[in-house]
């Protein structure tokens, strides 16, 4: 058996012909006992990956030293949205900072289990604004398609908390689940654009996937496909080439990927993201402004760099919604609308996300950001810059 972190050693040895090949030596991976005989092709097997998640707190006493906070937080998620965590992300774990972000987003501490008088189940109102199972219909052209409740790793500041999870499926047929959400699309020929999101889309098998793209691509005024999706970042062997083959016959695709920290863009995540835009799908990042993860405005920065650096698109930073036990994530509004006051005009226009809030109750994203009109009257306009320089326009 061979240890994953010697990969390099093998380069000329292992082949993988409908994988790609596992990345050399890098931040990627650490000595982590618990995988040192784990066999590379193994590894590279996203199966693998799921079969091997870490969901105990044995099992993860083995790879960090937990603190009392978090092995009060592993005891008590139970049910939905209970701890489950890659080996591939594990590996990513700072086992002696508590504060290390991957450990914060992966592993569940007490606080989730606080709940602020303010905080919902169902903050944006999905199940409200639903009119088929498994569909949310909010905006006039745009319908979101709830594929599945399942993820590679569960989030701790996940907003479908009520939903999603590691627990027995309804007794649905996997042929017919959607055939109500597909239904309805067809018969609203104001539905332009269908978001597939979940749970996470990609966590099922190909030909499942497969199966529910056909039929929203045989609906003839659907114009946009998108899958929103986390796998690339936590489980990055999910991204093989007979998936992208598959996506490629329903082209054009569009995919939101959420990244949040820097230290997740490994070379095997861009690896991933590779054979993704490699494939002809554009690539966004939709990330979750998050307390002690990402809310300094030169993380931040080093995160948006970084994504435009393997092809995808800094597209939202979402404000952390108010759902129930996410409390501890949340920052001040005034926190998003700094790091945009430190992006915009300092760095690249691409490399600049929109700020949103998801407006509590279903209200829809709604764009926050620093105020550049300082006073407006009939055509004209006062205005300052990114250096706070005041400029006059004149209608």
């Amino acid at each position: 058996m061979s240890n994953p972190v010697s990969l390099e050693n093998q380069k000329t040895q292992i082949e993988t012909p409908a994988i790609p090949r596992p990345p050399r030596r890098s931040r990627d991976y650490q000595q982590i006992a618990i995988y040192k005989d784990v066999n590379p092709l193994d590894w590279e097997d996203w199966h693998w990956q799921l079969k091997h998640r870490i969901c105990s707190k044995e099992e993860l006493s083995q790879i960090i030293r937990l603190t009392p906070e978090e092995e009060k937080g592993i005891d008590k998620a139970k049910g939905r949205l209970a701890m489950a965590i890659t080996p591939y992300w594990a590996n990513l774990i700072d086992a002696d900072d508590p504060d290390c972000p991957i450990r914060r987003q992966s592993v569940p501490v007490g606080a989730e289990f606080s709940i602020a008088p303010h905080e919902m189940a169902d903050p944006c109102a999905e199940d409200r604004d639903s009119p088929a199972a498994h569909l949310v219909h909010r905006y006039p052209d745009r319908v979101l398609l709830l594929a599945t409740e399942h993820c590679a790793m569960y989030c701790r500041h996940c907003t479908r908390r009520r939903l999603v999870g590691e627990h027995e499926d309804k007794e649905e047929n996997p042929l017919t689940k959607f055939d109500a959400a597909i239904e309805y699309i067809k018969a609203n020929r104001k539905i332009r654009d269908v978001l597939i999101s979940g749970g996470d889309p990609l966590i099922l098998e190909d030909e499942a996937l497969e199966n529910l793209l056909q039929k929203i691509r045989d609906i003839s005024h659907v114009e946009f496909l998108r899958i929103g999706t986390r796998i690339p970042v936590t489980l990055p062997q999910r991204i093989t080439e007979k998936l992208t083959d598959m996506l490629k016959k329903y082209s054009p695709i569009w995919m939101s990927i959420h990244f949040n920290h820097p230290k997740e863009i490994t070379k095997r995540c861009k690896s991933a993201c590779d054979m993704l835009a490699e494939s002809g799908i554009p690539l966004g990042s939709q990330s979750v402004l998050l307390k002690g993860v990402n809310d300094r405005p030169y993380v931040f920065k080093r995160l948006v760099h970084d994504l435009l650096q393997i092809r995808v698109r800094p597209y939202y930073i979402y404000q952390c919604d108010p759902v129930r036990g996410t409390q501890h994530f949340r920052t001040p509004v005034a926190t998003g609308i700094n790091i945009i006051e430190k992006l915009r005009g300092h760095t690249s226009g691409y490399a600049v996300p929109t700020y949103v809030i998801d407006g509590p109750g279903g209200g829809g994203k709604i764009p926050i950001g620093p105020n550049y009109i300082l006073s407006q009257a009939k055509g004209k306009y006062v205005l300052r810059n990114y250096k706070g320089k005041i400029y006059t326009y004149l209608e």
